[in-house]
């Protein structure tokens, strides 16, 4: 275990590496924070945390540069989440709150977090599989075509065409409708197959295979593979920090243009759902990420997460500020699903 000073030692070094993209030395440190050590006795402190693979010295320099370990101690020790001022919230709250459905308040969300962090944003569409039913919609398009139209509790909308076996009577479109939102309304995804096996035995023997071909086409929509989407925005960001990257920053463009591997580093962040998780470095299992780190919290209404939305940057990054950014920005996120 670190003594209290050298972990406040590396804290020092985390802050001033990040805030001047250069090696810290010792007499920096001394002069800039208030350790209230001589600058040979933080020299001594800067050896052990060397040693010990918390610190690491680029080249020849005197200089000391925090590593993938040394990040994470920070970010589990000693950085707590910066809040917010006043006026960044407000623009936040001003900026979602002029979306008009759910496709927009994702594309605003995206651009806001990049613009607030200054990084790449990530954000995946509320999963149908975690979301639960609000209302289903039946409208008769012509004597043998029906529009099915779903619309789930984080407002997406997913409309589907049925062409039916035989003419379906506008009275038995309104019994089924009803019957159809007085099972599944307020219901989990999951739950709805087995809430609907039997309703087709309901009804009249002429209606009964329209009325499979319409709950055919509903479980269909629930689990179709188009679910997993996400949007990512500020990809620019990343020219601002070439020489974080070892060589090029090509690999980790070719990684962000990778959907899979985005949706699976989202859904390694904290699986169990509103909780914020921190990736560094080599704690990325993509190799292009390796010179990355991830910050990704889980968004939705109440305690339970529909989606993730976070960030990827370099490593040499100000986690306080960004934790502290995703946070804000999935809090808001929530809260304009609940209410929409």
């Amino acid at each position: 275990m670190l003594s209290e000073r050298r972990l406040e030692v590396l804290r020092a070094i985390v802050q001033d590496y990040v805030g001047t993209e250069e090696p810290v030395g010792s007499k920096a440190l001394t002069q800039r924070h208030k350790l209230g050590v001589s600058p040979a006795t933080v020299r001594n402190d800067m050896a052990v945390l060397e040693e010990e693979g918390f610190i690491a010295q680029p080249h020849t320099s005197a200089g000391r540069i925090p590593t993938d370990k040394g990040y994470r101690l920070f970010v589990d020790k000693l950085a707590g989440v910066k809040p917010l001022s006043s006026p960044e919230r407000r623009a936040i709250q001003n900026f979602l709150d002029g979306a008009v459905d759910l496709d927009d308040v994702v594309g605003r969300t995206v651009r806001l977090l990049a613009q607030l962090t200054r990084q790449v944003a990530v954000v995946q569409y509320p999963s149908l599989t975690r979301s639960t039913v609000r209302h289903v919609e039946l409208l008769s398009l012509a004597p043998a075509r029906l529009m099915l139209v779903l619309i789930t509790d984080t407002g997406r909308v997913e409309q589907r065409m049925i062409d039916c076996p035989a003419p379906f009577g506008e009275t038995s479109l309104a019994d089924l409708r009803a019957r159809l939102n007085s099972r599944i309304v307020g219901r989990r995804f999951a739950d709805v197959p087995q809430l609907v096996q039997d309703l087709a035995d309901s009804f009249d023997p002429e209606d009964r295979s329209t009325v499979s071909m319409v709950l055919a086409t509903l479980l269909e929509t629930l689990v179709e593979e188009t679910e997993e989407r996400l949007v990512i925005g500020g990809t620019a960001n990343l020219t601002r920090f070439g020489h974080d990257f070892p060589l090029t920053i090509r690999p980790v463009l070719e990684a962000l243009e990778e959907h899979v591997v985005l949706l699976k580093l989202l859904g390694e962040a904290n699986d169990s759902g509103m909780g914020m998780t921190v990736r560094i470095g080599h704690e990325n299992a993509h190799e292009g990420l390796n010179s990355t780190s991830v910050v990704a919290v889980g968004y939705g209404s109440g305690d339970e997460a529909v989606a993730k939305l976070g960030v990827v940057g370099p490593t040499r990054m100000d986690y306080p500020g960004t934790m502290g950014a995703v946070r804000a920005v999935a809090r808001y996120v929530g809260q304009i699903l609940a209410e929409s």
